[in-house]
């Protein structure tokens, strides 16, 4: 399983923090987006920020593992 975690308004969106999704062999970071698209497009249109494992993602193309944290996030501001 591949776990996805949602912060801010994108989990506003979607309605929770957190899904899982089924592991695949050959599974890229875009395929597990492009599924959450499908089921949550409204969130995904303000989606700018990805990481998997920690690391801020920019190749969505990267290959995923097996019990591999994908993050989604929009933009934030702090003060």
């Amino acid at each position: 399983m591949i776990r996805v975690l949602f912060f801010g308004p994108v989990a506003e969106r979607v309605g929770k923090s957190e899904v899982q999704v089924v592991f695949k062999a050959g599974m890229r970071l875009l395929d597990v987006r492009e599924q959450l698209q499908v089921k949550y497009p409204a969130a995904f249109e303000i989606v700018c920020f990805t990481a998997v494992n920690g690391e801020h993602v920019l190749d969505m193309s990267l290959p995923l593992t097996e019990h591999s944290d994908v993050v989604f996030m929009s933009k934030f501001s702090g003060g």
